[in-house]
């Protein structure tokens, strides 16, 4: 069997299991409700830092997805930091360790995904270093504990939407009870990144939260998954554009028809609160949640 070991757990988020549970509780408890008016969560997108800076913004999609039905399968749209790969890569069989224990893979969507497109590749190696998925693992292990996963890393191209489409298509034609978790950070900014159009400080910062990050979100919100890849090339406002392609359009393909921003902060906004000081360099974190509405 295949087996996910943690590579970022005691870095990103606590190690220790007991730490790790009370972190998941505490982030969970301190994240408002949200009303969801009779909709259907069909899908969420958060982002994939250390806890410490983007865990508020997780847990509040998390416990938005919570409130509906608990899912049979959750499919994972993860960003590419280290994959080289031109397809998209599928862990197709085996299992993910957490510190609250494992979540085991649901290989019979994974083939059935396979079945669907020539745009995915069986490889579970490519996930060995990526850690944009797994540091949303132990919110799923608490929230589902007997959900089976499907970890998908996305690469940024004019297809990936086609990706997310595939798999709207075999949650669809085989009626799974389901959910798309997909992730991206938004806007590195400052001289760390290499990325300082406004020069650098406080109202820097804000630029690349308010200005930059927000022209991404927009796209977002109204779900254009064939725009963001190309948005995010442009104005380096997404570090994972393409597992956001592929959230918006199998979001999409399964009845969402819009996006709501949860929540938007900055690392630096999220530091200075607990350290006091101004940072010169920042990311954006949003998170979004995307609704059937009841009558569709």
């Amino acid at each position: 069997m295949m087996v996910r070991e943690p590579i970022v757990a005691g870095r990103f988020y606590p190690a220790d299991a007991e730490r790790c549970r009370a972190e998941v509780r505490q982030r969970l408890d301190a994240a408002p409700p949200f009303a969801n008016g009779g909709s259907r969560p069909i899908a969420g997108l958060v982002p994939h830092a250390g806890w410490m800076c983007s865990g508020a913004v997780a847990a509040r999609v998390f416990r938005a997805l919570s409130d509906a039905p608990a899912p049979q399968s959750i499919v994972l749209f993860g960003g590419v930091h280290c994959y080289r790969g031109r397809d998209a890569a599928i862990f197709a069989h085996g299992r993910w360790d957490t510190p609250l224990g494992p979540l085991e893979v649901d290989d019979r969507l994974a083939e059935r995904i396979l079945g669907q497109t020539n745009l995915i590749a069986d490889d579970a190696y490519a996930h060995e270093e990526e850690h944009s998925l797994e540091v949303q693992l132990p919110f799923l292990r608490f929230l589902f504990p007997e959900a089976r996963i499907v970890p998908l890393m996305v690469p940024a191209g004019k297809r990936s939407h086609e990706v997310g489409q595939a798999v709207g298509r075999t949650l669809s034609a085989y009626n799974y009870n389901a959910v798309i978790v997909g992730t991206t950070d938004l806007t590195h900014y400052g001289p760390h990144y290499g990325f300082v159009p406004h020069g650098v400080g406080a109202a820097a910062n804000r630029w690349a939260k308010e200005v930059n990050d927000r022209g991404f979100l927009e796209l977002v919100c109204s779900i254009q998954s064939e725009q963001v890849v190309d948005e995010a090339a442009t104005k380096r406002n997404a570090c994972s554009a393409g597992a956001v392609a592929a959230t918006l359009a199998a979001a999409a393909t399964l009845g969402a028809t819009r996006g709501v921003l949860l929540d938007h902060t900055s690392s630096s906004e999220v530091l200075a609160g607990v350290r006091g000081e101004d940072f010169s360099d920042s990311v954006g974190y949003a998170g979004v949640l995307f609704l059937r509405d009841a009558a569709s």
